[in-house]
């Protein structure tokens, strides 16, 4: 784990769902991920994250068969009537790297993933083909079948069926001034930016096909990390109920060199923490200019 640790490095994401153990029909059975903790969420670990509300709720912890220590975690909450995936401030989406994207919407079907942008080629954009759906809780999964690297990041290609999550899609307000703050508290590099006919974006929004956005990537060196994407003005800010995490795609977690950093505002007090994700390692959390969760899991702190 000490050698895939490094500044930057994402080590999983979270992720809301109304039925845990459904979920992991999905991920586990189709997806073919492995259970490598659950139970029920720590008080204090939920009180970290700014969610007393969730202490007790039922989760998973998933990793890949390739054995990369990144990490799915599914937390069972409430499905939210209201939330419509694509249309708010935050975590938008996580980016798995997985062999043969065109045969994974025959293998889920009948699954409870709902297939809403099939495997494409894009334009412009000939280092991956990827696909998108959503999972039970409106949380948005990308799985990506990597053909090359980019001019200004080194891409992984997948080691298992459905390897590890290697890019985490934020929705942005302000993607410059996002960007900023990456770069500012968390000292992370500016990568490449594109602007493409983003579709899940134009239909999320009711916009034209050929309508073009505009997304830069905040690495470190050339490994990928945060891909920010600028949102029409008609985005709004994740609601979410009080004390609880935010639907759908809920938690990013990142490693950091160090906790200590006096720009960034954290929610409570680093602190070790057991399991997976952590390791014995200090952790805490803070929350990002999009109003995004990111948890922060200092590399050399056992």
């Amino acid at each position: 784990m000490s050698d895939f640790l490094t500044h930057g490095r994402i080590i999983g994401g979270l992720a809301t769902v109304p039925d845990v153990e459904a979920s992991l029909g999905d991920y586990r059975d189709r997806l073919g991920l492995s259970v490598v903790e659950q139970g029920a969420l720590p008080a204090d670990l939920a009180a970290s994250w700014g969610c007393p509300a969730n202490a007790g709720a039922p989760f998973a912890t998933l990793a890949p068969t390739s054995g990369a220590p990144c990490y799915l975690r599914l937390v069972q909450q409430p499905l939210d009537p209201g939330f419509v995936p694509t249309r708010t401030y935050g975590w938008a989406a996580f980016e798995i790297t997985v062999q043969d994207v065109f045969a994974w919407p025959d293998k889920l079907a009948g699954s409870g993933f709902d297939i809403i942008g099939p495997p494409k080629e894009i334009p412009g954009l000939p280092y991956f083909v990827a696909m998108q759906m959503l999972g039970r809780g409106r949380e948005m999964i990308y799985l990506n079948e990597v053909r090359e690297n980019t001019p200004t990041s080194d891409l992984p290609p997948a080691q298992s069926p459905v390897d590890h999550l290697f890019i985490v899609i934020l929705a942005s307000p302000d993607r410059a001034a996002t960007m900023a703050w990456y770069s500012q508290r968390l000292g992370l590099d500016e990568g490449g930016a594109y602007t493409i006919p983003y579709t899940m974006i134009n239909k999320a929004f009711g916009l034209p096909d050929p309508h073009m956005t505009s997304l830069s990537m905040a690495q470190k060196g050339r490994m990928p990390i945060v891909e920010i994407d600028d949102y029409p003005d008609v985005a709004t800010v994740r609601a979410r109920s009080a004390g609880m995490l935010p639907p759908g795609n809920a938690m990013v977690t990142l490693a950091v060199d160090s906790l200590d950093r006096p720009d960034l505002a954290l929610i409570a007090p680093p602190a070790p923490r057991v399991g997976p994700f952590y390791a014995g390692r200090r952790a805490s959390t803070t929350i990002g200019p999009a109003g995004e969760l990111l948890e922060l899991v200092e590399i050399d702190s056992r």
